[in-house]
């Protein structure tokens, strides 16, 4: 764990991010919610903003005073045991409270923060809390990154966010088959540093010998698979999958768009013809899984990526795997409404490894699990082969 002046440096930084992050958007921009999985920029400002608040000030800051009391109720996400919430639903539709009153809020509760981390010395529960907190604010700036995308991607004029995000990198090196010993592999979080209880629960995995490619799946490669028509040959699919892309008209990775018969790709600089070399991303695992199919290949489980990454780069896309989000051996929920945090979402999402172009600095760790339904594409995920 981090010192309180090391961890004091790191709320500073995080929250400065956040709105360097935002600093790019219209007033407008805050306010959208096209779908569901996508929350309004000055929402995800003002829910980290009551996370420090609800489980760090309120109940340890004596006389500690709520900048407003409808704050809990309007910035809560998941948290049921904290109290109710404005539907996820209709995070869009409140013009008010402003973009202008987030900010200030963020201030407040910023200020109150930097004042209790300075006064006096804090027990290691609450800097535990503090550091969650942090990184529970690097995990929105990814959201804020793929919210922000979403909401500008399906505008038809699609805005450019800034010139300087490299969403789409090149993997410069030759594509290899890497060959991984049968055997018996450690699999989790083996040190003091920050990870997140699901990851805890280290133990031994046993694992045949197999290949992994130490390159991400291209663009290039991809557009074979939809030349070849991999999106009409219903035995690559699974049922589920199958019915995913008829009843939504799946033909192509998310931002992709034919233009005068050449791929052209929504990213966060504009509308861009599509790099053949980079890996292909905002796939969904369905669309990995027949892609793998397509190939006689297969994805790679979320041990035989953790006992192989030392051996490849990763980092630019969050990669599906083939493994279902499940507990780790002698897996126990934190108590109270921190135990909300991952433990409840074990059912019907697949894990992804690695992190992406979107993810922030010191926030990654290659026994990090994410977790996403199968059909979800908005965030920056693509995937590698194994077999």
């Amino acid at each position: 764990m981090q010192s309180q002046q090391e961890l004091s440096s790191f709320f500073n930084e995080t929250r400065t991010q956040s709105e360097l992050i935002c600093s790019f958007l219209e007033t407008e921009d805050y306010v959208v919610q096209p779908i569901v999985d996508v929350s309004p920029p000055k929402w995800h400002l003002g829910h980290t903003t009551w996370f420090f608040e609800e489980f760090v000030l309120k109940p340890h800051q004596k006389n500690y005073k709520l900048f407003d009391d409808n704050s809990a109720y309007v910035f809560n996400s998941y948290y049921e045991s904290v109290g109710d919430k404005v539907m996820r639903t209709n995070r869009g539709n409140l013009s008010r409270p402003t973009v202008t009153w987030v900010y200030e809020y963020r201030q407040y509760v910023s200020k109150a923060m930097q004042q209790f981390l300075a006064t006096g010395k804090l027990s290691a529960e609450i800097l535990s809390l503090i550091e969650i907190g942090c990184h529970h604010e690097k995990q929105h700036q990814e959201l804020l990154y793929t919210d922000i995308k979403y909401i500008l991607g399906n505008n038809p004029l699609f805005p450019k966010y800034n010139d300087q995000f490299k969403g789409h990198p090149i993997q410069d090196f030759k594509k290899e088959w890497l060959d991984i010993a049968e055997g018996l592999y450690e699999i989790g979080h083996k040190t003091d540093d920050f990870c997140y209880d699901n990851e805890l629960g280290l133990h031994k995995a046993y694992l045949p010998e197999y290949q992994i490619s130490n390159k991400l799946v291209t663009n290039a490669e991809f557009m074979e698979f939809i030349e070849d028509s991999g999106y009409n040959q219903v035995l690559l699919w699974h049922a589920e999958a199958w019915d995913w892309i008829n009843e939504n008209n799946i033909k192509a990775p998310f931002y992709w768009h034919k233009i005068d018969g050449e791929w052209h790709n929504y990213t966060l600089n504009g509308l861009k013809p599509v790099t053949p070399e980079a890996p292909v991303a905002h796939v969904s695992y369905y669309e990995a899984f027949a892609f793998a199919q397509w190939k006689n290949l297969r994805l790679p489980t979320e041990f035989e990526w953790e006992a192989a990454q030392e051996y490849f780069n990763w980092g630019s896309r969050w990669e599906w795997t083939e493994s279902a989000y499940s507990p780790y051996p002698g897996y126990s929920k934190a108590p109270g409404a921190l135990g909300e945090y991952n433990g409840k979402f074990m059912v019907n999402q697949k894990v992804l490894r690695g992190g992406s172009v979107a993810t922030s600095e010191k926030h990654t760790r290659y026994t990090y699990r994410n977790f996403f339904h199968p059909n979800l594409r908005w965030q920056f995920t693509g995937f590698r082969l194994a077999k």
